[in-house]
């Protein structure tokens, strides 16, 4: 029970689905054309139709199933959404004369899906077509300056037709509106951390019954919320840490002393020759990908021989790796993940990914209800390839000690100055490339180390962390004197989009 949203396409889809879930209302994605009883498997109270691309005037646009529209079910059009109802309807849509994009005013609106709502509301417009004309008794019922026909509602209250995005942040109160379209629908509110646990729980226990579970753990909040979780689950499991040698400084030590307290069944395998003789030489960040997710997954067959029999491979895979590995509807691949896109075609398990379809901040409160210190549910995200991502080119023992070295500066010295929680994720990179520089009286050259910091919610979108220009100072100051291999600190100030946010 919940909400399908059918995605045409808008850069935003995922974000509704995320602000209904903040909603307490379950949410599923599936492709706009998903036939009515694809739709219909899912048990849901109401549909979203997401914006996109399209124009509903093009003979080969995107459309939902015609039945879906005598379903009964309450529908909530969003942008192209919107256009869509108002076309099927017989209302009029035709090709705007120049795009609206950004901040707009309602300058009047009325309904129920207003409800609360007073004065003028800021709303973010991103659109080329435009209603100019609503279905036969359809209701005009929002309107800006620009837009006469913001928002439009059916004679019988049961679909809306919102031109405006009320899922984006500029949108200051759009989470009210759809709020109001939940209660309007009389959508069930029990998408909470305790009922999701409570699920997944059930989920694991019924699919591991009388099977073994082989697990491979970081010390990151994904996996070891998932051991927590397994355990949780009564489920057969061992969960296996791979010292594949790209870990951070003293990382092995923090997750053996962090994981073994809590009762986590956890076995440490040294493989740190075996990883970094397979990248040796290699440059592209795809083929090392490939390369360390191929060597996991090896390693966990060894395991599972000496340990084995096991059913499963359980891992803490997250909905943005799935969608970056092109793992969603129409997703180009971005990057391949290790424990996605890297994974041989013969694995010889099962795969058991119970927070494949979670945001980040959804597995802390998760691990959060599981028990797991904040020491480890807190920590920034850190990639499955470790630093081999992290330093651009070839991977060998030098570079990996000068980047630890730097990075354990960077993240102490946030730490220092209360500054590691008010960002997402923070590390250094090490580039490529040696600069000169100037040591007492001696030209040298040196490796050039990047510092990236970034502010997000969920890794789908991230803005680069204004850092207050002392501590940066503090920092680079530190580093070119505690690492003497590095000569040049800089600082990246990309978001994402357009940059992802590893370097590699």
């Amino acid at each position: 029970m919940g909400i399908v949203v059918l995605d045409f396409g808008s850069q935003y889809t995922r974000l509704i689905a995320r602000r209904l879930r903040e909603l307490g209302a379950f949410s599923v994605i599936l492709p706009g054309t998903a036939s009515l009883k694809e739709i219909l498997a899912h048990d849901p109270q109401a549909i979203v139709l997401s914006g996109g691309p399209a124009s509903v005037q093009d003979p080969d646009a995107p459309r939902p199933d015609p039945k879906l529209f005598s379903s009964g079910l309450p529908i909530l059009g969003i942008c192209y959404g919107m256009q869509l109802l108002a076309h099927h309807f017989g209302g009029e849509v035709e090709r705007g004369k120049r795009r609206e994009y950004g901040k707009a005013l309602l300058i009047r609106h009325e309904g129920p899906l207003f409800r609360g709502l007073e004065g003028g509301v800021q709303v973010w417009m991103s659109h080329s077509d435009t209603v100019t004309a609503p279905p036969p008794g359809w209701r005009i019922v929002a309107e800006t300056e620009e837009c006469p026909i913001a928002a439009i509602a059916s004679p019988d209250g049961r679909a809306f037709g919102v031109q405006f995005h009320p899922e984006v942040v500029h949108t200051p109160q759009g989470k009210r509106i759809l709020d109001n379209f939940l209660a309007l629908a009389r959508v069930e509110r029990d998408w909470t951390p305790a009922h999701v646990l409570d699920s997944l729980i059930a989920e694991v226990r019924e699919r591991t019954a009388g099977k073994r579970v082989l697990l491979g753990v970081s010390g990151g909040v994904d996996s070891s919320a998932l051991a927590l979780l397994l355990s949780r689950a009564g489920a057969d499991h061992v969960a296996v840490f791979v010292d594949h040698g790209l870990l951070r400084h003293r990382e092995r030590e923090e997750v053996e002393g962090a994981l073994r307290p809590l009762g986590v069944n956890l076995r440490v395998v040294d493989a740190r020759e075996r990883f970094l003789s397979a990248l040796r030489g290699v440059t592209d960040p795809e083929e090392k990908r490939r390369i360390i997710g191929h060597e996991f997954i090896r390693v966990f067959e060894e395991v599972a021989r000496k340990l084995g029999p096991f059913q499963f491979l359980a891992q803490g895979t997250l909905y943005p790796d799935v969608i970056e590995s092109a793992g969603g509807t129409g997703a180009a691949n971005i990057k391949s993940h290790h424990n996605v896109g890297g994974l041989p075609a013969k694995l010889g398990f099962a795969l058991l990914e119970p927070f494949r379809y979670l945001f980040k901040d959804e597995v802390r409160e998760l691990a959060r209800l599981l028990g797991l210190p904040d020491g480890i549910r807190l920590r920034h995200p850190f990639p499955g390839p470790g630093l081999a991502v992290r330093i651009l080119g070839e991977v060998t023992e030098e570079r990996l000690e000068v980047l630890r070295r730097a990075d354990a500066i960077f993240i102490q010295g946030l730490k220092e100055h209360g500054l590691y929680d008010e960002v997402w994720q923070a590390f250094c990179v090490l580039l490529p490339v040696r600069s000169v520089g100037v040591t007492g009286d001696e030209r040298r050259y040196g490796y050039v180390v990047a510092l990236r910091a970034v502010t997000s919610v969920d890794g789908m979108t991230a803005d680069w962390a204004r850092l207050p220009h002392g501590f940066l100072d503090e920092v680079a100051r530190r580093i070119t004197r505690e690492v003497p291999q590095v000569g040049r600190v800089v600082y990246d100030v990309t978001s994402k989009p357009p940059a992802t946010i590893e370097w590699e």
